[in-house]
């Protein structure tokens, strides 16, 4: 072979081989937020495949270019990883409103003229169900009463459910079997009025008595993956791509293997299985196995069982979470015990055997824990546990996590537990939440700049529960108005700043819905900040999160949202 034959193969397998190696895109001339360790700012990135190649100056970045290389030139937008929530409820959200349009409602007024116009509607006898208005977003922050109830649908079984508790009236007791003899096991109590006797309608934590028939039409399994698609197409234009499903059942996990095997999964997707720690433990502990030996159990990037999700107390949407101090008597809450806690849902002997199986399983266990009473209480199980267990590596989650105490904080960072914690319960109960207990007892009202000073790792989360629309939703999921939130600590009806000394940097907010949660979903060494290597979820932005106005923060918009270096949403 002539030498010159030699040398033109080796140039041409060479250039093939450059160009084999050059990126898919290159974004340059921006603003970008890697939120790597040192929260470094680079002008552009190059992506292969669904991999970042390069981050960096735009000069730099732009010279590993090749023929085939799309480049487009950002005009000094500003980039941030994919965001993240790490905690959703997709299947009750996206069929919620599967049957009818629910308005919404900020007032007693409106609860009841949604309920007349279903009376309207809704064929004489049946049930007619309001599922979580909560009271403390009601302007004037109570329930309707039963007379009320009585009054605009007489002749349909009416319940007001905030979840555990409700208020029912008349015709929905007698139809569910409860009278002022009605014998309650357990937990709760059927509330009476203390001078006549007579039952006032409100179920405390005993919604479960109830009996409603649904009256709605059915989604099949078509139509629930429709739904699914939508919803995870509205969380791409907020600029989601990994979200957490805390408390996952079989059925919607097998759709959402579906949705993956079919390419149509736009979002990450990391479950926690849902254990009802209510029954016998040892039955309680083998739910825990079962999801502990779940085929997506394995390692995958796009869906997998990160751990368990139980319930460990009440709420404070309805003056249940269980405190360490009593709640204090409460018209709001129709609290008239003054030694009144809360509701405890599981016993520290049996909770400490729950968390010691998933922690054997290693898998992450979490559960609802709002008051300081249920935090402690779970904190002191992981305690437990890690004397003969090392639970660190599992990365144990507090779910919620509202009122903290100092001394909650410091023993998080020790043991490694992590949190999961959402800010639209800031934005949308603080009024009430200051009126009730009054501004010094929520001091520790999600203590986010302690969390961070003391290095325990929180993450940013909705709680979404109902309805596709990032700001109409229950509870709102728009990452803009939580990190605002968690920059401002603003809050709606609220004057002034709900202990501000709590709150985050921009640097901070960002990596709480980036990084930080990319940790807790066991998701960091594939996304979470723009590092070469890393997966390209990324997001373009219409302003700056960085220098914008603080007033501007809540109102940013989505330009693009790339996730695993495919666009997944554009503006336009």
């Amino acid at each position: 072979m002539p030498r010159w034959f030699a040398l033109v193969v080796l140039l041409i397998c060479s250039t093939s081989s450059l160009a084999a190696d050059a990126p898919d895109l290159i974004l340059h001339n921006g603003k970008i937020a890697t939120v790597d360790k040192k929260f470094s700012i680079a002008e552009a990135i190059a992506i292969r495949g669904n991999r970042i190649t390069s981050v960096g100056k735009t000069e730099d970045v732009l010279k590993t270019k090749g023929a085939g290389t799309r480049v487009v030139d950002l005009q000094g937008k500003f980039v941030v990883p994919g965001l993240m929530d790490s905690h959703v409820h997709p299947s009750s959200a996206s069929l919620h409103e599967f049957d009818h349009p629910i308005p919404e409602m900020e007032s007693i007024a409106d609860v009841l003229a949604y309920i007349r116009s279903r009376a309207e509607v809704v064929p004489v006898g049946n049930w007619i169900t309001v599922r979580q208005i909560f009271i403390t977003r009601l302007k004037e922050a109570r329930y309707p009463t039963r007379a009320e109830l009585d009054e605009i649908a007489p002749k349909h079984p009416v319940m007001f459910s905030t979840g555990p508790d409700g208020m029912l009236n008349s015709l929905a007791l007698k139809e569910s079997g409860i009278d002022k003899d009605f014998k309650v096991t357990g937990t709760g109590q059927i509330e009476k009025d203390p001078v006549t006797g007579e039952l006032t309608g409100m179920l405390r934590s005993c919604t479960r008595y109830a009996k409603p028939k649904s009256a709605g039409k059915s989604a099949s399994d078509e139509e629930k993956l429709a739904r699914f698609r939508e919803l995870f197409a509205d969380y791409n234009s907020v600029g989601l791509t990994t979200v957490s499903d805390r408390s996952c059942g079989e059925g919607e996990l097998n759709r959402y293997k579906k949705l993956l095997d079919d390419g149509q999964l736009t979002v990450r997707m990391m479950v926690s299985g849902a254990v009802d720690a209510s029954g016998k433990t040892e039955s309680v502990q083998e739910r825990i196995r079962f999801w502990g030996k779940h085929p997506l159990r394995a390692k995958h990037d796009r869906l997998r069982v990160v751990g368990t999700k139980s319930f460990l107390d009440g709420g404070m949407l309805t003056g249940s979470a269980y405190m360490r101090q009593p709640w204090g008597v409460s018209e709001i809450y129709s609290i008239r015990d003054p030694e009144y806690r809360g509701v405890l849902f599981v016993e520290p002997d049996k909770l400490k055997a729950l968390v010691q199986t998933a922690v054997e399983e290693k898998l992450q266990f979490t559960a609802h824990s709002v008051g300081d009473g249920a935090i402690h209480n779970l904190l002191d199980a992981y305690e437990e546990v890690n004397k003969t267990l090392p639970i660190r590596e599992t990365r144990p989650c507090i779910t919620h996590c509202n009122f903290l105490t100092k001394d909650a904080v410091d023993q998080m960072a020790k043991l490694g537990v992590v949190a999961d914690i959402q800010p639209a319960w800031l934005y949308l109960d603080a009024s009430v939440l200051t009126k009730q207990f009054g501004y010094d007892r929520v001091r520790y009202f999600q203590p986010l700049k302690s969390l961070f000073e003391k290095g325990a790792i929180a993450g940013g989360g909705s709680d979404h529960m109902q309805k596709i629309g990032s700001l109409r939703s229950i509870n709102p999921y728009n990452p803009f108005l939580a990190i605002a939130t968690t920059i401002t600590r603003r809050a709606r009806w609220y004057d002034g700043q709900l202990h501000p000394e709590e709150a985050l940097s921009r640097e901070q907010a960002i990596r709480f819905y980036t990084m930080n949660n990319a940790f807790l979903l066991f998701l960091e060494d594939e996304v979470g900040s723009l590092e070469t290597g890393k997966q390209a979820d990324l997001v373009i932005l219409d302003r700056n999160l960085l220098t914008c106005p603080e007033a501007d923060i809540a109102g940013t918009k989505v330009l693009q949202t790339y996730l695993a270096g495919k666009l997944v949403y554009d503006s336009k």
